[in-house]
């Protein structure tokens, strides 16, 4: 069956897109959107038949994954550090690794316990919101701020924190412009660090090249960050980067 057919069971449907070089879990997760199931349905409904609809909209979604389109732009959504949130081509995909920062900031931020009660953080670059969400969800006593210059991307960020009721305070800025005057316990960051002739660019085409890309040498952005950060930190604050 090509890729294109049509399906007419759940079974039929998993088994063609694995023959067509989508990864079983991907595959999973796609039909599950698709039926508005799980994927443990997925597996006791094997021979579950196909509305014509959901076998069309499975067909049609499941080449575009075949294709090369991130799952996570077909689904709509992307899981970060114990959140759902809605990621469109406007944003970085949140990656697994960047929950390290995550991490390593709360970590950070539990040894200024003693010290501040309410600490000022800063997601530079901020995209989906991911870094800065998480945060504020795991460390609700911090005064979170939130950047980005693209207002697409902080539009999806925006919308993220209003339906997960997390208060982050977000502005269009070109990493530290539009907070001047003010300085932060913590800034953290996930800049674009890619040097724009890179030989991988290419596969990640689905992606904005803004948020991945950063000059000649990709190091442009953090040149930034680093250089003007003692402006808008406290003594003794950090500067987390990836």
């Amino acid at each position: 069956m090509a890729p294109s057919a049509v399906p007419t069971t759940v079974a039929q449907a998993l088994q063609t897109a694995q023959a067509s070089g989508l990864p079983r879990l991907d595959a999973q997760l796609l039909l599950a959107h698709v039926l508005s199931c799980n994927r443990t349905w997925l597996t006791a409904h094997a021979e579950q038949p196909l509305t014509a609809t959901d076998a069309t909209t499975w067909a049609e979604l499941s080449q575009r994954a075949i294709d090369g389109e991130p799952l996570a732009y077909i689904l709509g959504e992307k899981e970060f550090h114990g959140l759902t949130l809605r990621v469109t081509p406007d944003v970085l995909i949140p990656r697994a690794d960047t929950e390290t920062l995550v991490d390593w900031a709360l970590e950070r931020l539990g040894a200024m316990a003693g010290t501040t009660t309410a600490p000022k953080v800063i997601d530079l670059g901020c995209g989906s919101g991911a870094i800065a969400l998480a945060i504020k969800h795991r460390f609700s006593s911090a005064q979170v701020t939130a950047v980005d210059a693209s207002p697409a991307a902080l539009a999806v960020a925006q919308n993220n924190g209003s339906r997960l009721g997390l208060d982050v305070a977000w502005s269009a800025s070109d990493w530290w412009s539009a907070v001047q005057g003010q300085r932060f316990h913590l800034a953290l960051s996930n800049p674009p660090y890619i040097a724009e002739a890179d030989p991988h660019v290419p596969a990640l085409r689905h992606e904005p090249l803004m948020a991945l890309t950063s000059g000649s040498t990709g190091l442009n952005a953090l040149r930034q960050i680093i250089h003007a950060a003692p402006r808008y930190l406290h003594p003794n604050a950090w500067l987390l980067l990836e």
